[in-house]
């Protein structure tokens, strides 16, 4: 009784009317003894996201997702009220649904696909349920050679999202993401612990004093590297290219199925490396004492999918988009203050720590470049 209330729901049809819905989406009969729904893990700290799950029966599966407006985000609480009520007014929460806009799909570009949309259920109050391709993953891992594949792939696609018609999915200014992101998250998680005294002389932070003082001195020009990347050629990313979004596909036609868009207002070329960048470190996956060898094989790739593409010689502008954005986005509210003291977190702490080092560094590096 209790999955078919939930298939119920995600399929905003009576319980009696279960069977006969599913089987309308997957274009055959279906054995109502045979289906079975399970939750999947995600993290839920993403504003929009209500839940996920996997819904099976013989012969058939579908991965679906439930998308809400964020007054529905239970992290809501936990943010100024002022702050959350902005938040909550401009996010736009039905984002990831321009996946399957036809201007967005004549742009992937070859090696690129979306996963099927079997159907969209509006379910009322603001949340809609995604009924998906369940896409069967390769094992394959994350090496140098496929973040290249990755980036060369991003770099093909955010060419061809420069176009007029692309840009117009969008009905916000160039940058907006990026900048509410800065002006609210950054401001709040980020220069607001980064300036306590006292939460930066416990001895995990003292020794990082560098670090912390170069932080806030950029910090405080957040406004002027927004003005400046929002002057740069956009286009309007994928918003969220983390390799947890870059499925491998086990039975080919593509070398990526592209998943879970976000932060999809125009932003300046290089924008979609980050997320490449900095994924699998974030999530404790992968070492920061990667993140050199991975960016200096994202960026050339980068610009050889542009290149392909007909985009050339901005090799400097895309550099810097790309440090800039990255630091702005992960650099400062990326330390796991919560596990001062932990030993058993040390380690994780020190990651983190480590990741907004080599983004900083990296920020300035490429920046000299110019």
């Amino acid at each position: 009784m209790e999955t078919t209330a939930t298939l119920s729901g995600l399929l905003g049809v009576p319980p009696d009317q279960v069977t006969a819905a599913l089987s309308d989406i997957a274009g055959t009969p279906i054995d109502p003894s045979t289906i079975t729904i399970n939750p999947f893990p995600y993290a839920y700290g993403s504003p929009t996201t209500g839940g996920l799950w996997r819904v099976s029966g013989d012969g058939w599966s579908m991965f679906v997702k439930q998308l809400h407006h964020v007054r529905h985000w239970p992290g809501l609480a936990h943010m100024p009220p002022h702050i959350a009520a902005t938040f909550a007014d401009e996010l736009p929460w039905r984002t990831e649904t321009e996946l399957w806009d036809p201007r967005i799909q004549a742009s992937l570009p070859d090696g690129l696909r979306s996963p099927i949309l079997h159907r969209l259920v509006e379910l009322g109050d603001d949340r809609i349920a995604l009924w998906q391709e369940d896409v069967a993953q390769s094992p394959v891992g994350w090496d140098i050679d496929r973040y290249a594949l990755a980036a060369y792939r991003l770099g093909s696609w955010n060419a061809r999202s420069m176009a007029p018609e692309v840009l117009a999915v969008s009905d916000f200014p160039a940058g907006f993401a990026l900048r509410m992101y800065a002006e609210r998250a950054v401001t709040f998680r980020g220069l607001g612990p980064l300036r306590s005294d006292e939460l930066w002389d416990h001895p995990w932070l003292r020794e990082h004093g560098d670090l912390r003082a170069d932080l806030l001195e950029l910090g405080a020009r957040i406004p002027e590297l927004l003005d400046r990347l929002d002057g740069f050629p956009q286009a309007l990313p994928h918003g969220d290219a983390s390799p947890q979004n870059l499925l491998v596909p086990s039975g080919g036609g593509a070398d990526f199925v592209v998943i879970d868009l976000s932060f999809r207002t125009p932003h300046a070329l290089g924008f979609d490396l980050g997320q490449l960048l900095v994924g699998l470190v974030h999530a404790g996956e992968t070492p920061a004492s990667s993140m050199p060898a991975i960016s200096a094989a994202i960026v050339p790739a980068y610009l050889d999918g542009l290149g392909v593409a007909g985009v050339t010689g901005l090799d400097q502008v895309v550099r810097e988009g790309f440090a800039t954005s990255v630091l702005l986005r992960s650099g400062f509210d990326g330390f796991l203050y919560d596990v001062v003291g932990d030993d058993g977190s040390r380690h994780a702490f020190d990651e983190r720590v480590a990741m907004a080092r080599f983004l900083l560094e990296q920020y300035r590096t490429l920046k000299s470049l110019g």
